[in-house]
């Protein structure tokens, strides 16, 4: 998700009162949660390790393994920043199973023999696709209450 002017963006949360935040926070927490148990729903089963990978992960998210990456909101590393997440370090595969894998040659124990590849089966882009537009209304109006709180 782009968000314009990004750097003024931030300037103005900082100065926000806590309580804006609180509300803004809660609503990316809603937001976040959902998308995650979507993607959930959405993937393949069968150990369930990459089920396991998704998760949410608050502030700066800095992963050996997780190669498959969702938005975050309000800039890295910033107090109002949720990351959604797949794959780690038992779930390696997560982007060949969300992307798909080409057709090759292997190497190693069978080298030289042809590999088919494997087809896409998406999981985290339909998830995020489909709750995008939910969720920036969700954080709209949890912005509006919040500044007509602060206001009264």
């Amino acid at each position: 998700m782009k968000i314009r002017n990004l750097d003024r963006l931030k300037r103005r949360i900082k100065h926000m009162p806590a309580a804006t935040k609180v509300e803004i926070r809660a609503a990316l927490d809603d937001g976040s949660t959902e998308m995650v148990d979507l993607a959930k729903s959405f993937v393949p089963k069968k150990s369930g390790a990459l089920r396991n990978s998704i998760d949410k992960t608050w502030g700066e998210y800095r992963p050996q393994n997780a190669n498959v990456r969702g938005v975050s909101a309000g800039g890295a590393g910033h107090e109002l920043s949720v990351v959604i997440h797949a794959g780690d370090a038992e779930a390696y595969y997560a982007s060949w199973v969300e992307f798909g894998t080409a057709p090759h040659k292997n190497g190693g124990k069978f080298k030289g023999t042809q590999n088919p590849g494997a087809k896409a089966s998406p999981y985290f882009f339909p998830a995020y696709r489909l709750l995008k537009k939910r969720m920036k209304s969700k954080l709209s109006r949890a912005m509006r209450r919040a500044i007509k709180k602060a206001a009264s």
